[in-house]
């Protein structure tokens, strides 16, 4: 497991102290100052070195687009609570192991390790909850942990078949990785959809070579006729109207796979043509959990080796766009939703 033989750790003052990120109302966050027990029982404390902004799930609560009658995450300890605002949010963060409570090893200090937590300089995490981070995989690397699960998830939740016709739309960091991931499938044919034109050329750049703008009638349609119905489609975009062309671009008995979160957002859908005719069927994937059918074989340890593995092959440090120091967490949401060329991932750095 990676070590930090670079970087001191120091025995932390008391008390403790961290600074955490909040969101305190639609579209404003700021930085807040807390308290921090010491680590107790099966506790660590985490030094952060980075955390990462989702450009999905975090953008859409950056904007306000969350039920605030469901719980943040309630498969994360630190995520328990509800959208009330002020409220703490994030799940990709890396940083040492600084200090141990009661009955934790204390060679653990100085690892490395990824933690579903929000932004914050520092913060008490129970181990269980912690990912120790495989020798060789840099910090920034490591905060791609969720998003390449989640492409590993959509993966065994669509279970492409040798020689399928492929579409995913979305070319955001998850779409992107989702796609790269299949490229090593035996497929037919693999494209992709997505409105941002330096998206869909990045995208290229990572081996995907068929692309198209949805919102251009003629690429769309030249996309539809020369793909001849797609055996099965991921649906990643975030945008609901997607899920009305992914029903568009589906062949018959195709699978659809929802992976988008929508929040609170809706949008007219067409149920009573070719969704009705083609016996199409629409898989909701949520990284949470696994498949029940696979669950006889497969858990979440199973499926988070197999994550790490494709992390190292897929190397996603390489989208991190911009960067920012903590207390410029305006900026960077700003950022985030701004979506400029070239911006793929904003994280902090500590």
């Amino acid at each position: 497991m990676s070590t930090a033989r670079s970087r001191k750790i120091e025995t932390p003052a008391s008390p403790l102290r961290a600074n955490a990120l909040f969101h305190v109302a639609e579209r404003r966050v700021e930085l807040r100052e807390i308290a921090l027990p010491s680590p107790g029982a099966g506790q660590v404390l985490i030094r952060s070195r980075c955390s990462a902004i989702s450009a999905g799930t975090e953008a859409m609560i950056f904007g306000g687009a969350f039920p605030k009658e469901a719980p943040l995450d309630a498969t994360i300890e630190s995520l328990k609570g509800g959208f009330d605002y002020p409220f703490r949010y994030g799940y990709a963060l890396v940083g040492e192991i600084a200090a141990v409570g009661p009955a934790v090893d204390e060679t653990l200090l100085g690892k490395l390790v990824f933690a579903f937590h929000p932004h914050q300089d520092q913060a008490i995490v129970p181990l269980a909850d912690c990912v120790l981070v495989p020798d060789g995989v840099p910090a920034e690397s490591a905060l791609f942990l969720p998003q390449v699960e989640t492409a590993v998830n959509f993966a065994m939740d669509g279970a492409p078949l040798i020689g399928e016709r492929v579409l995913v739309f979305g070319l955001g960091v998850v779409g992107l990785l989702t796609a790269a991931l299949l490229k090593r499938f035996p497929l037919a044919r693999l494209a992709s959809v997505e409105p941002l034109h330096w998206r869909r050329e990045l995208a290229r750049r990572w081996g995907i070579d068929e692309t198209a703008d949805p919102t251009d009638p003629g690429d769309w349609s030249r996309l539809l006729s020369n793909f001849d119905g797609a055996d099965l489609i991921f649906e990643v975009s975030g945008d609901m109207r997607a899920l009305g062309q992914a029903i568009d671009a589906a062949g018959f008995g195709a699978r659809i796979v929802v992976g988008s979160w929508y929040g609170t957002r809706t949008q007219p859908l067409d149920l009573g043509g070719r969704f009705h005719r083609n016996r199409l069927r629409l898989v909701s994937s949520q990284v949470s959990t696994l498949d029940p059918v696979l669950t006889g074989r497969w858990d979440k340890t199973r499926r988070m080796d197999m994550a790490w593995r494709m992390l190292r092959e897929l190397q996603p440090e390489r989208l991190v766009g911009r960067s920012f120091p903590l207390d410029q967490c305006a900026e960077a949401f700003e950022a985030v939703c701004a979506r400029h060329e070239g911006v793929m991932q904003v994280i902090f750095r500590y």
